[in-house]
Order: C-alpha cells, then structure tokens, then sequence
C-alpha cells in the first residue's frame, strides 16, 4: 500500500488539485505494486470524491489545474441559478441534494466569469476519470460519480439537456457514462514502460469514493443506516430506485446511484475535516489522536455548532470561529483544544441523529443499527457518541472502505464476483467490525433541545448568500 496526501495549491486567491503531482505520486505506487506483485495483476481503478473536474482541450491537453470545491468561486452562485431554473425543476431531474459546491454551480461559476479555459474545453472528466484518462488515454464518465454532479438525470441515464442549457454550456462536453465495472481501456504504453506495470485494463470501478465505500458495508438486511465518514460524513440508507418526492426535496436529501442498480438516498455532513483543521489551528494539538483523547477528557455538551455552517467550511483559523459562533448563539465558549474538539464531534453526533430523524420522514423502512465505515470507524469517541446520540448501536468498519469497495466492483466486473451482496458477503469474512451500545441516552436526549435551538439560528453569511 501507497499513501502520500491530496495536495492543492493556492493561486491568485484560488485553490486548485495539484493534479500532477497528484499524477506522479499514482505512477510511483503503480511502480511499488509492479514490485510487489508481479505477474498476478489484473486491472487497477480509479476513485475519488466528487463534482470536481478537469477540462480538456481538442488537441488532448489538460487546461489547467481543476479548481477544488472549497474554493470560494461558488458563493452565491447556486442562489443565482435558481433565478434560472426553480429548485423543484432541478430536483426532478436529477433528485442531488442542493450545496453549492456541486458541478452544476461551480460551472455557472465559470460562465458568469467568462473563463477562457471553460471556452476552449473540449471535453470534461470527472476527477476519477481524469485520471483514468491520464492512465489510459480513454474519455469516459463512470456512473457513479456522474450523478453527483446535479447535472444527469440517473433514472433516464442520460444528461439534462434543459439545465446545460441554462447555464449556456454545450452538453457535448460530457463523455459516455460507463456503469461501475466496465473496462475504460488498458493502461499507456509508456505508463507501463515508465512503471514496470503490466498492460493491465484500466476499470470504471465505483469510482465515486462513497459509492465504494458502500458497497463494501458489510450489512445483512435492509434495516441499517450507513456513515460513510472521513473528510466528509455521507449518512443515509440505500435503495432501489430513487426518491424524488417533495419531502426529500424539502429536507435536501440526495439520490446518487450506486452498484447493482441501487441508490443512495443520503445527506453530505461535514466530517473530520473539522478536527483536521482543529490539529492545523494554531491553537490546536497537531496530533488527532491526542486531540480525541483531549476531547474525551472534556466536560460534554458545553457548546454545539451546525457543522455544515459556511463559516466552519472557510474559516481557516476554527478556534476563531467557534468562539464567535458561541457568543452570537450565547452559548459557554470553549477555552480549550479539547473542549473545542469535544463540542465539534458531539455536534457532529447530533447531525448524524438529525439525519435519522428526517429519513424517518421519506424512508418507510425501519432503521435498527448503524454501518459506520472510513477513517471516522477509527474514532472510538465518535462511535460512541453517535451510538448515544441515535440511541440505535453502531458497528464500526472496515476503515479501508472506499479502497476494499473499489477493488471489489473491479473483481465484479471481472467475473470473480456476480453481485452486490457476494461483495458484503467477501467483505464480512474478512474485516472485524466493532459494535457500540448505546448508553446515557437520557442526557444526550436532554442535551438534544439545545442543540435543535443553535440550529435554528443562521448566521448572516451562509452556503447560498
């Protein structure tokens, strides 16, 4: 295994992928696995989150570095393309949550700037096909992560001509949408000369990070409520055809597809990139592991935050910003790195448990446990708060989810496997899983009506203003 970080790079007030060396970093693994295991590979995949994209040129060039979605080129944007075409309209089409930093807005963002690099695209790949395209040479959007984008219409199968319209962007810059576990095409020549691998076939796998993470969530049933969570927390349930109702709509639920002809019907909650960027603060303990010890230490429910607040999502400097934010909801201010992480998680436990109580409101099915899966299954503290928090028990893992559900929708589309449940089955014999048992739920009851009442409050500066 290959680790090295996702890296970006700040210009002129922008941020952007380091895409290269990002690209660099993919070849030297490919070089590392070679090694490792020659002769036995088969196919590699791509994966990773979405709505971000690169654009491409005639010619086959990469136009630039592909702008992040926390870049601030989206506030206020989705509000103005809601002037053009009404919420309930997109939602029908496409059935994606509304937040601003989805591809639809981030290329309204583009238009409304009259970006040069946006005129002379040929084509757009998304980030994971970016790469594959980068491996292979191949132009394709894989299923998954096309329909992050609240640009396709995942029941018809195809894109939303009406909203490309709108936003005054041809439609022939998407590529053909390939389902999770096709074959793109076989890896470069020179890749393999460069890297040693063999001329393996490149694979569409799950190639958006959540749905191989959930397919990887070794559950039985249909009663379980999943949390995919790393930098992000995607908590929902999964379904065979999407919900596309006005409830949904209202309580901004999204459907992405996923493997197997199934749906996600979820919400995107912030993550651990709060604690992230609490390590990162000057303020903070660099250590996260320390730092969740700290926070355990802490004295509970001293203050709660909305962690999808705009404010929490740009605010470099997060100590700041929850000592604002407790003054402004009059609320106890934190003193300390822990007492901060503390307040961060427990209302990130909170989120989850709202979660829960709104697909109560489009969901029929009865939720009893809860599939916790990503780096968060490592977080015994959150575990247990948010078994405390739903009252419903938690089984934490694998934490390689998106990597294990990757591979798998590769070995599907390959044959090794037939269907989604073989995968959860293969998945269950191999990785421990860890339960928590809900406890002190009387207080987490009692300390809920305080956090329903910061959540009330909005700041002035939100996602969409």
């Amino acid at each position: 295994m290959a680790r090295f970080p996702n890296r970006t790079v700040s210009v002129h007030g922008h941020q952007y992928w380091d895409i290269w060396y990002l690209y660099d970093q993919m070849k030297r693994a490919l070089v590392t696995c070679a090694e490792q295991e020659p002769g036995r590979i088969l196919s590699l995949g791509v994966d990773t989150w979405g709505v971000d994209f690169g654009l491409i040129a005639s010619d086959g060039s990469v136009l630039g570095l592909p702008c992040t979605y926390r870049d601030p080129r989206t506030k206020g944007v989705m509000s103005k393309f809601l002037k053009r075409v009404r919420r309930e309209r997109i939602y029908e089409l496409t059935g994606i949550q509304f937040l601003p930093i989805n591809t639809l807005y981030q290329l309204y963002a583009m238009k409304l700037e009259k970006s040069p690099v946006l005129e002379a695209a040929d084509s757009l790949l998304f980030m994971p096909d970016l790469f594959s395209y980068l491996l292979s040479g191949a132009k394709v959007t894989e299923y998954t992560v096309a329909t992050t984008s609240q640009l396709y219409d995942s029941v018809k199968r195809e894109w939303c001509g009406e909203l490309f319209e709108a936003l005054g962007v041809p439609s022939s810059l998407m590529r053909d949408v390939a389902g999770p576990g096709s074959e793109v095409g076989r890896l470069d020549r020179k890749v393999c000369e460069e890297t040693g691998f063999p001329n393996c076939r490149v694979m569409a796998t799950a190639s958006h990070d959540t749905a191989a993470a959930v397919a990887a969530v070794p559950a039985q049933g249909d009663d379980w409520m999943f949390i995919s969570s790393g930098t992000w927390s995607l908590v929902g349930v999964e379904v065979p055809k999407p919900n596309r109702s006005e409830a949904a709509r209202r309580l901004n639920f999204t459907n992405e597809g996923g493997v197997g002809g199934t749906y996600r019907l979820l919400k995107n909650i912030a993550g651990l990139w709060l604690l992230q960027r609490l390590a990162q603060d000057p303020l903070g303990i660099p250590d996260l592991d320390t730092l969740i010890e700290a926070a355990g230490d802490s004295p509970p429910f001293r203050f709660f935050v909305d962690p999808d607040d705009w404010r929490f999502a740009h605010d470099w400097r997060i100590s700041d910003a929850v000592q604002t934010h407790c003054r402004e909801t009059k609320q106890r201010s934190p003193l300390s790195p822990g007492g901060i992480a503390r307040g961060l998680l427990e209302s990130l436990a909170f989120k989850y448990r709202q979660a829960l109580e709104e697909l109560t409101q489009v969901y029929p099915r009865p939720v009893n446990r809860i599939h916790i899966v990503g780096g968060s299954s490592q977080n015994r503290l959150l575990c247990q708060m948010t078994a405390d928090a739903t009252g419903l028990p938690v089984f934490a893992g694998p934490t390689e989810a998106t990597a294990i559900g990757n591979i798998m929708v590769q070995a599907m589309g390959l044959g090794f496997v037939k269907t989604l449940e073989e995968i959860r089955d293969v998945v269950r014999r191999s990785y421990e899983v860890k339960e928590y048992k809900p406890r002190d739920t009387g207080k987490w009851d009692k300390a809920a009506v305080e956090f329903r009442r910061v959540m009330r409050w909005r700041p002035r500066d939100n996602w969409e203003d």
